[in-house]
């Protein structure tokens, strides 16, 4: 079935038609996540990484107006050159970006949605977004977490980004009735680290056990995602207590220059990456290819 303003790239489509298995990538980790050339560098290892493991990578993002599901070297080089001038899309702004065709790096929100369009069930990234610190005041919380309520898509992650106040994440995600699975782990990690005080929902052995819980989940007519928490692995974890002090920082700062919505985690990313001497960004993509293999190795098994 075609679907309005949406291109799914020869090798998506065929593998979609095939039934091979497809793990989706967002882009706003290129544009907006990590400096240039770096990020075009990652982001191409992600998807080598995918095929890897067995399954066909497709990046996301809106490319001339158009929602686009498998970019080509050039686009994603594209993207990584342009970095913070393409627009960061989430689903609010997916109408107006395609009405006035431009580019849109996908957050985990508009990337799950043009996912769902494509018909790919899962989706690996670094963290979802979720509640920030301050929110009883700011009322900042992120879109990802209601678009993990309604659109059937797992997204693979890291846990939540550690710059957020997790606990209260964890609050909304259970709220909304989002499944929070950690793969071998008790503890929900916090993005640079293994362990952020709080537990997931279930702890899974198995990509095959994840895959099965998900299958059964659509199959009951459960509508939304699921979180599937994959820690950064250990040698790669950075130490709680000076990236806490980092986060700090850099929240003190964002106050100060009063950056706010979604200007708000490339701002904390890149000052938290600078206090660390870039050992924040490091993490940052070991994290990610780490997913990257778990959703490969998820997607072999769903039905």
């Amino acid at each position: 079935m075609m679907i309005p303003y949406l291109d799914l790239s020869p090798e998506v489509s065929s593998a979609l038609r095939s039934k091979q298995p497809v793990v989706a990538l967002e882009s706003t980790i290129i544009s907006h996540g990590m400096p240039y050339p770096r990020n075009v560098e990652t982001a191409l290892m992600v998807e080598e990484v995918v095929r890897k493991h067995g399954a066909i990578p497709a990046t996301i993002a809106v490319i001339n107006g158009r929602m686009k599901a498998g970019l080509n070297k050039k686009e994603i080089n594209n993207l990584g050159k342009m970095g913070t001038d393409v627009l960061k899309v989430s689903r609010r702004d997916l109408p107006v970006v395609i009405a006035q065709g431009h580019n849109g790096a996908t957050t985990v929100a508009a990337t799950m949605i043009i996912a769902d369009l494509a018909g790919i069930a899962i989706f690996a990234t670094g963290g979802i977004g979720g509640v920030h610190r301050g929110a009883s005041e700011s009322m900042d919380v992120s879109a990802d977490l209601q678009e993990l309520a309604r659109t059937n898509v797992a997204v693979v992650c890291a846990g939540a980004k550690s710059i957020l106040d997790l606990g209260l994440t964890l609050e909304y995600l259970e709220t909304q009735g989002v499944p929070v699975l950690g793969y071998r782990t008790q503890d929900f990690p916090a993005f640079y680290t293994r362990n952020s005080g709080f537990k997931v929902d279930q702890s899974l052995e198995s990509a095959k056990e994840l895959a099965n819980i998900l299958t059964i989940k659509w199959q009951l007519g459960m509508k939304g995602g699921a979180v599937i928490a994959n820690p950064i692995p250990e040698k790669f974890q950075l130490e709680y207590a000076p990236m806490e002090q980092a986060i700090q920082q850099a929240l003190d700062l964002a106050q100060q220059k009063n950056i706010k919505g979604k200007e708000i985690t490339p701002f904390l990313l890149a000052t938290i990456e600078e206090i660390t001497s870039g050992k924040s960004l490091d993490a940052n993509i070991e994290l990610v290819l780490n997913n990257a293999k778990l959703a490969a190795k998820i997607a072999k098994h769903l039905r």
